[in-house]
């Protein structure tokens, strides 16, 4: 199952409201469950570096379900993940990424922002994966 357009774009939406709210212009990003991109907006006057950000963290929450940030403390020096983001043509492990989960437990897609700090990007991200009501994957014993 893959998230549809309609939803997609109910993401977006979301997300870019959440980002007028905080005064910051962002890319947003969705993909399907396969990891391809299904919407995209760019807020006027958005970093044009922020498109391949938004691009790749959706795309790395969706190969990972899990949230970038989260990843990314696994990827620290010492940890287990430690260089992966050198895997997958580059991946973003700092948050802003958010997998996209049907009310099953199902990835369905992912989002990803950028264009602020991580703080407000996986704020944005979080707004838009909460219009459809869904929820991150379950945890698996290795994550933190």
């Amino acid at each position: 199952m893959h998230v549809n357009l309609e939803n997609a774009e109910q993401v977006i939406k979301a997300a870019r409201k959440k980002a007028v709210e905080l005064d910051t212009q962002m890319c947003i990003a969705v993909v399907d469950s396969g990891a391809n991109l299904k919407a995209f907006t760019r807020m006027d006057d958005a970093w044009v570096g922020s498109i391949d950000i938004a691009i790749k963290k959706a795309t790395t929450a969706c190969f990972f379900g899990m949230a970038t940030g989260a990843l990314g403390q696994l990827s620290q020096p010492g940890k287990p993940l430690y260089g992966i983001e050198h895997s997958n043509d580059g991946l973003i492990t700092f948050p802003g990424g958010l997998p996209i989960v049907d009310e099953d437990g199902v990835l369905v897609g992912g989002i990803g922002v950028s264009g602020s700090t991580v703080e407000n990007d996986h704020e944005v991200a979080a707004a838009g994966v909460a219009v459809l009501g869904v929820s991150e994957m379950p945890a698996h014993p290795w994550r933190t």
